[in-house]
């Protein structure tokens, strides 16, 4: 008699969770491994607080090379040396473990995955690389110019073991890319002397010197961003974490939005920038949100893929706000000479319209949707959680105000960080305890290895571009280019900005963000400076076309794994992500294309940002209005026709487009005014109740 097979169990958002967790290129290390890791890393964040106060006396580079030292060899002991993409990001890969057998556990299976002899030994190779400058660091720092064969062979091993540790926690892509800025460097030489991109070539030594032995290459500005100021983010996120504070943002976001159909998409992007203070990640902060929040969107009645898309906009949403953005905003204060507090600004209020533009959209969804509240069984007051837990803000507020009293970042931070944990004794379940404390700063130095490994790498084609002036050449290719389709300065301009958002988003879709912004700085930067944009803009404009590469199609990450936790599907989940949050895919042309423009990052006076501010919001209603379908009531093609166009004209912050967006936006309003007092469209079956019958699938009652 045969058998029938078990009937397949659907798994839970935990436990996609956890697989998200394990499928990582992070280890699943035993114990004894693990708590030898979590004891060097420990060590490392005290050292690198101890340099905060008493610098290394030998300079930055010496402080480096130590810095390295403790992070380049962890990387070879925490992290796989294949990497496995996990399967609830790749949808071709969901089919066959979609589900598990009945009965089986519901905890995910926790791995134990140690490293093997050839890992230790490549550990050990790279500690022994790092501290070779140490030995007479003097005497090597004069080596530059003439190195000697060990010095040459030592930064060549340096190279190799850089490349293999950035495979390891991204993959392949960067690795393919740093190598072949290597091999341009030595073969540029061989070109027609008449190409654009041709060098006069260098040989192994000058490589090996340049990337190894100078402050460019491996020890460039991205390593000094990671090693001064990522790392200190990564220890106060982990000591927010551990004293309760991430929990608190969600309980808060949750009891503060309740009661209408629209709270449950508010809570969620709340929820999202909140907890990003504490992640640091967009995809991260997705699947973290998503474990929560899924249930109570889908009670409210959002169907899989709108759930998903909400989740992954709130997600990234968390990486481009103040006031800890991304790993990459280090990096273009560092680049622009300016504090961080100054591109905390100039972040503001495109984070201000990044939000609106969620939020306009949730509000449209809820009445297009039916979404109904969702009421807690044992509901809690917001008053009373920020009147018992709201200190938990006054660490995040303390950063932005020990700037604005003129501290640099890191020490702030630092501050910021030694406020935290002194608050957290007032709170008994999560006090920081000499245990949570050493759980904190190993943490805080894990949570950067993946960066460093990705800094050091892109250090390197950094070097390059400066060394041979590739990134100047580039940009002649790409103005050149867009000079071809159109001599007008104007179309030209926005030619060129176009191409370079194509550019970005593509890079993105293959390097993590971090990278990705490093490389377009170098390469797609010097074409929009050429044509009089100001660096500040084109370096912000790269800054979120870089983010966004996380809900980008056809590899959107944060997307792809709030579609693995909603079960939704993820092509639909991420082409519901890009409309959320479509306005931070088109406020970026707005402050390069012109003058004005500029005002959205905070310069040129407070008249000038408050007009192009409330333009702009007025832009991204109608944006919203466009993809929504919705005005005061459904919109037909032709009204959503009139409000995109609105909002592409409104955008473009120059008197005749925004009195061209006026009228457009005034010509939807007055169409769909005498469509809704049409009697012919009053059917039944139309408007409302035509667009909820298309996602009832998947929905529950509240």
């Amino acid at each position: 008699m045969a058998t029938v097979p078990p009937e397949p169990r659907q798994r839970s958002a935990e436990e996609l969770v956890a697989e998200f967790e394990q499928e990582r290129p992070a280890r699943k290390l035993s114990p004894g491994v693990a708590a030898a890791v979590s004891v060097v890393c420990a060590a490392l964040s005290v050292f690198v607080l101890y340099a905060i106060f008493f610098p290394v006396a030998k300079g930055t580079q010496y402080y480096l090379t130590l810095f390295l030292a403790g992070t380049l060899p962890l990387i070879f002991l925490t992290h796989r040396g294949t990497v496995r993409v996990p399967a609830l990001l790749l949808p071709w890969r969901r089919g066959d473990r979609a589900t598990t057998p009945a009965g089986a556990s519901g905890k995910a299976a926790v791995r134990q995955d140690n490293p093997a002899w050839f890992d230790w030994l490549l550990a050990a190779a790279a500690l022994a690389v790092c501290l070779y400058p140490l030995l007479e660091f003097d005497a090597f720092i004069e080596r530059r110019q003439l190195p000697t064969s060990l010095d040459t062979a030592v930064g060549l091993a340096m190279i190799v073991l850089v490349l293999e540790a950035c495979r390891r926690t991204t993959g392949w892509v960067l690795p393919a890319f740093c190598a072949s800025f290597l091999v341009y460097a030595y073969y540029g030489g061989l070109l027609p002397y008449d190409w654009s991109l041709a060098h006069g070539g260098f040989d192994i030594d000058a490589i090996a010197a340049h990337f190894f032995m100078g402050t460019d290459g491996v020890y460039g500005v991205p390593l000094n961003v990671a090693g001064t100021y990522i790392v200190l983010f990564t220890i106060f996120g982990a000591v927010l974490d551990i004293s309760g504070a991430g929990k608190f943002f969600i309980d808060l976001s949750f009891a503060a939005f309740r009661g209408s159909r629209s709270a449950p998409g508010r809570t969620v992007t709340a929820a999202g920038f909140l907890l990003g203070t504490v992640s640091g990640s967009g995809t991260a902060t997705a699947v973290s949100l998503g474990s929560v929040a899924w249930p109570v969107l889908r009670r409210a009645g959002y169907g899989k893929e709108q759930g998903g898309g909400v989740l992954a906009a709130a997600g990234i949403g968390a990486i481009l706000s103040p006031p800890t953005l991304g790993a990459a905003a280090f990096i273009i204060a560092e680049y622009l000479r300016e504090s961080y507090l100054t591109v905390l600004l100039y972040a503001l209020v495109p984070t201000l319209l990044y939000y609106l533009g969620i939020l306009l959209a949730v509000e449209i969804d809820a009445r297009k949707h039916h979404t109904q509240p969702v009421v807690d069984d044992e509901p809690t007051s917001a008053l009373r959680l920020l009147g018992r837990f709201g200190y938990h803000f006054l660490s995040l507020f303390m950063i932005v105000g020990f700037m604005a009293m003129g501290l640099p970042p890191f020490r702030a931070v630092v501050y910021a960080t030694a406020l935290q944990f002194l608050l957290s004794f007032l709170d008994p379940k999560h006090r920081m305890t000499p245990r949570r404390l050493y759980a904190a700063l190993a943490e805080g130095s894990k949570s950067v290895l993946p960066v460093v490994a990705t800094c050091a790498a892109a250090g390197m084609i950094v070097a390059v571009v400066t060394q041979t002036g590739l990134g100047l050449n580039l940009a002649s290719v790409i103005v050149d280019a867009a000079g071809v389709l159109g001599d007008n300065p104007t179309v030209t301009l926005v030619l060129t900005v176009l191409f370079a958002a194509v550019a970005v988003s593509i890079l993105g879709l293959a390097v993590p963000v971090t990278a990705s912004f490093i490389i377009a700085a170098v390469i797609i930067a010097p074409a929009l400076l050429e044509l009089g944009v100001a660096t500040h803009e084109a370096y912000m404009f790269i800054f979120y076309y870089a983010v966004l590469s996380e809900v980008s199609p056809p590899t959107a990450m944060a997307a792809a794994a709030s579609a693995a936790i909603t079960g939704g599907n993820p092509m639909r989940t991420m082409v519901a992500t890009w409309k959320y949050s479509l306005p931070a895919f088109l406020v970026p042309f707005a402050f390069v294309l012109t003058d004005n423009g500029a005002h959205l990052l905070g310069t040129g006076g407070l008249w000038g940002v408050l007009w192009t501010t409330a333009v702009s919001a007025l832009a991204v209603a109608a944006l919203a209005a466009a993809t929504g379908g919705r005005l005061l009531g459904p919109a037909g093609p032709v009204e959503r026709a009139l409000c995109a166009a609105a909002a592409l004209c409104l955008l473009y912050l120059e008197p005749v487009a925004i009195t061209a967006g006026f009228a457009a936006l005034a010509l939807a309003l007055g169409v769909h005014l005498v469509r809704r007092r049409q009697p012919a469209l009053s059917v039944p079956t139309t408007g409302e109740n035509r667009e909820a019958n298309t996602i009832t699938e998947g929905q529950l009652p509240s």
